[in-house]
This record gives C-alpha cells, structure tokens and sequence, in this order.
C-alpha cells in the first residue's frame, strides 16, 4: 500500500477509535448521573441494589464490546478502511465526472 492510503486508514481508524472511547466515557458519566440522582429518591434497598448490579452490568457490556470493537477494527483495518477509502475516492471522481459531463458509467466499469 502507499505511504498516502497508510496515513489515511490511520486517520479514519484513530478518529473512530477516538468517538468510540469518548461514547464510552460518556455513557459512564451519564449512567453515573442518573444513578445518582435516582438513588438519592429510592429508600428500598432491594430497588437500589438493582440499580447498581444493572448500571454495573450495562456499563461492564458496553464497554467491553467497544474494547472488542476497537481491538477488531486495529487487526483489520486496512481492509476495512481500505474499502471506504476507495468508494469515498470513487465517488468524488463520478461526482467530479458529473460536474465535467463526462460518461459516469464508463468510469466506473473502468475503474471495479
């Protein structure tokens, strides 16, 4: 691959690996504040046990499938980015070639 496609994949790849962990951190801090919140409204301690085991086991599966997410996305991630590149890179030439009135069709049988 060029040394142009590498610094791409790595862009797209590190950009999502960056909204993942941020969805992450969020979900923590927003099931943190609702907990929270409730929690200072329930007097039941069964209820409240409940909500702790649930907010645990949430935050326990949802960050786990994103570290297994991520981990998935770094071992593949030539091909998968690879392959958004090159539609990305095919349709802003179709657009281009529609702007220029070009045949987009003979492009892209070109061009598979």
């Amino acid at each position: 691959m060029s040394e142009n496609l590498d610094k791409r994949i790595h862009a797209l790849y590190r950009q999502d690996f960056m909204f993942a962990w941020f969805d992450v951190a969020f979900l923590w801090a927003a099931i943190g504040f609702v907990l929270y919140f409730v929690l200072q409204i329930v007097d039941n301690s069964a209820i409240r046990i409940a909500l702790y085991c649930s907010s645990a086991v949430l935050l326990i599966f949802n960050t786990a499938s994103v570290k297994a997410m991520t981990n998935h996305y770094c071992e593949d991630k030539d091909y998968i980015y690879g392959l958004d590149i090159r539609h990305m890179d095919m349709n802003r030439q179709i657009k281009l070639a529609k702007k220029n009135n070009d045949k987009v069709e003979t492009y892209v049988i070109n061009h598979k």
